[in-house]
């Protein structure tokens, strides 16, 4: 079932991407409809599954001062065994299967270099069907990543819909 979404819908997101605590009220009033409105579409956004209103941490004021990018590839019989062995290490954010040069794009953070040496050569590269990665640090973001639709239960299909 294709879900969807109008203008409205949308500057209401936009505004909950800008703040996730802003009130309905004030939603409301800066898009000139009703509370009540708000509050029908934000509760069919979130039974639809469309939307998931979640907190956002900054890993540097957790002292997480290194945010990189790994580009691993794997032996593809071995895909299952290696992601369920990248999801338990808790450096890794994001993990995703790709097309291109790699197999799967993984975001990771990490307090120091010494520690992306520990989690790089004996967590990442340890694990059987990892082949190579490659690895680049995040020197600075342009754009906040608008829309994240990561869920720990369960794994968004974007063929899936």
């Amino acid at each position: 079932m294709k879900r969807s979404v109008d203008a409205i819908d949308e500057k209401i997101i936009d505004l909950l991407h800008e703040n996730g605590r802003m009130s309905n009220t004030e939603i409301a009033k800066r898009i000139n409809v009703s509370e009540a409105t708000v509050r029908n579409r934000l509760n069919r956004l979130i039974q639809e599954d469309i939307l998931r209103i979640l907190p956002v941490v900054n890993p540097s004021k957790l002292g997480l001062a290194i945010t990189g990018n790994l580009k691993a590839t794997i032996d593809l019989k071995k895909l299952d065994y290696v992601v369920e062995e990248l999801k338990k290490l808790d450096e890794i954010w994001y993990i995703a299967l790709t097309t291109g040069g790699t197999d799967l794009d993984v975001e990771f953070v990490v307090p120091s270099l010494n520690h992306l040496h520990t989690f790089l050569f004996d967590k990442v590269n340890q694990i059987d069907g990892v082949l190579r990665t490659q690895t680049a640090f995040v020197m600075k973001r342009y754009i906040k990543r608008r829309y994240d639709y990561t869920d720990e239960s369960k794994e968004w299909d974007v063929l899936d819909g």
